[in-house]
Parts: structure tokens; C-alpha cells; sequence
């Protein structure tokens, strides 16, 4: 008995090792799936942007609530200052105010991607097969709807208040069309913003510090000739101030060619130096 025991005891168990064609036909049954283009990875990850909204429609507020309450509360608290009568200002005022409104809700691109890297999304993604900044590009292209939602409801406001854009339908499709353009390329900045700080909070602090001076300190209000000189300087080399100008000169059916060719320019350089640290910093971190 005892030696029946021993020798049991001995005896390794029997442990079966499928072979290499065993496992290949229960893993891999058919051909493998060809690896996605870097437009439908980018295209995806679009969808999952706009499935965010589907599920949190609040978020939508700053692109509809917030807009209108601007563009009223401007209208009418500077209208009769500044123009004489609400309507006139409105005129002037009114393609500023869109890219005011529109600018400042590119911030929430680097405060989503800051979220999703602190719940580890963004971990997840990397570990896919996919072209590796489709994630980024993906929730940018995502966010172009949000500001031709916001571009509308303004546009469609100011309508309603009696504003009547002289270049017609194509002059306002190419106005929002620069306006959208821009704000693409300027959001990397803040995707950038949302890699390297550490919190969403952050994030947001610091876009607001860098976003007031360039919208305020702009002609969207005024016209910058009422400025002091050393103001001046600044709001003439003030992206925002180019991209002002060329959206109200496409309005009015005419043409600025000097801020048309600065603000595709500053889109430029948005895209290259941002583009660049930003995919710099994301596959390094």
C-alpha cells in the first residue's frame, strides 16, 4: 500500500498541451481582419465623441445656452453705448461675439482628454491596433459639431434681433466655415494643455487665463482705433483679432485678404508646433 502510494505521489500529473494548429483553429477560425485606416480609426473615435453627447445631453449647454445668453446680454448691455441703438451694434458685433463664443468652448477639448486620462481611457486606447493619434484626432473632429452647433444658434439669434448679413448664404457658410477651421486647428493647444497638466481643473484654470486676453483684448467689441497705442499693438497681432476680421468681411460680402491670409496662417502654426507636442507627449507618456 505504501508503495503504491509513493509511487502515485511521484508520478507527475498527465497535463495536456494542445499544439500550435489546435490553438490556431480555436483562436484564429477565419482569415484576420485587415488592420483599420487611419480615417476610419479617426472616424470611430469621432462616433464616440458625438455617442458622449447622445448619453449627456447637458453638455450642450455651452453650445446652445450659453451662446445666446452672450450674445443677448452684449447686445443690449453695449448696444446703445457704443452704436446708438441695439440693432446697429449688432451689425458689428455679432460675427465677433460667434468667435468669441465658439473659441472659448475649444478649452473643453483638453478638459474631456484630461478626464479620460485620469479614468485610464486613454491606457485602453493605446493598446489598440489602430493609427496611435486617431484617439486625438478622433475627439477634435468630434468637436467640430459643437461649434457649428454653437455657430448656428448664434447666427440664428442674431437673426431674430434683426442682424442681416450682407454677402448672403455664402458669405455666412464662409465665415463659419474659417470660424470652424480655425477652432480645429486651435484646439490642439488645449489638447496639449490636457497631456501635460495634471488635472481637468487645471486644465481649465489655465485655458481661461490664456482665452479672456485674447478674446477681450481683441475688435470684438469695439473697433481697436479707440485703443491706446500699446493696446493696439497687441490686439493687431492678435490671432483672434484676424480670424474677427476676415468672418465679419465674409458676412458683409466683401473680402480681407491680409486677415484671411493671417488666420489660416496662425491655423497653421496651431497644427504643426501643437500638433507636433502634442503627439510628442501623448506617445510618451
Amino acid at each position: 500500500m505504501s508503495s503504491d502510494t509513493a509511487t502515485s505521489a511521484d508520478r507527475a500529473p498527465t497535463v495536456y498541451v494542445p499544439s500550435s494548429e489546435a490553438l490556431a483553429t480555436v483562436l484564429a477560425p477565419g482569415a484576420r481582419p485587415p488592420r483599420p485606416s487611419p480615417l476610419s480609426a479617426s472616424l470611430t473615435f469621432s462616433w464616440r465623441a458625438l455617442l458622449k453627447i447622445k448619453h449627456v445631453p447637458e453638455q450642450l449647454f455651452d453650445v446652445t445656452a450659453f451662446p445666446i445668453i452672450m450674445v443677448l446680454m452684449f447686445t443690449y448691455l453695449f448696444g446703445g453705448a457704443l452704436a446708438g441703438n441695439p440693432r446697429d451694434y449688432l451689425q458689428f458685433f455679432l460675427p465677433g461675439i460667434m468667435v468669441t463664443s465658439v473659441v472659448m468652448i475649444t478649452m473643453y477639448t483638453g478638459v474631456g482628454l484630461n478626464t479620460d486620462i485620469e479614468k485610464g481611457v486613454f491606457d485602453r486606447f493605446r493598446t489598440l491596433p489602430v493609427w496611435r493619434p486617431a484617439a486625438l484626432v478622433g475627439m477634435i473632429v468630434g468637436d467640430v459639431l459643437r461649434y457649428v452647433l454653437a455657430a448656428v444658434v448664434i447666427l440664428t439669434v442674431g437673426l431674430v434681433l434683426g442682424f442681416r448679413p450682407d454677402g448672403g448664404l455664402l458669405g455666412v457658410l464662409a465665415g463659419i466655415g474659417l470660424l470652424v477651421v480655425f477652432s480645429f486647428a486651435f484646439s490642439w493647444v488645449w489638447t496639449f494643455f490636457g497631456l501635460v497638466l495634471r488635472s481637468e481643473k487645471s486644465v481649465m484654470g489655465v485655458s481661461m487665463m490664456v482665452l479672456f486676453p485674447l478674446t477681450f483684448l481683441s475688435n470684438v467689441f469695439v473697433n481697436p482705433s479707440t485703443m491706446p497705442g500699446w493696446l493696439q499693438a497687441f490686439v493687431n497681432a492678435n490671432p483672434i483679432t484676424h480670424l474677427v476680421s476676415s468672418v465679419r468681411a465674409a458676412m458683409a460680402g466683401t473680402s480681407d485678404a491680409s486677415s484671411m491670409m493671417w488666420t489660416m496662417a496662425w491655423s497653421v502654426v496651431f497644427v504643426v508646433v501643437f500638433g507636433t507636442l502634442t503627439m510628442y507627449r501623448y506617445n510618451r507618456r
